[in-house]
């Protein structure tokens, strides 16, 4: 899956911060953990191209 698009603007406040692309995180895959301190996350991506975070 491939969701590129045309960078917009952003506005001032949020242009500091980081920025991953899901294609790499899930290494090309549909699925991700994330640890946040002692805590297992699962992102997933939608067949419609949507995201999901969950516990």
């Amino acid at each position: 899956m491939s969701f590129h698009s045309v960078p917009r603007p952003q506005p001032a406040a949020t242009q500091n911060l980081p920025t991953y692309d899901a294609d790499i995180l899930t290494q090309d895959g549909d699925q991700a953990h994330i640890v946040l301190r002692d805590q297992v996350y699962t992102l997933r991506i939608t067949r419609a191209g949507k995201l999901i975070l969950t516990k």
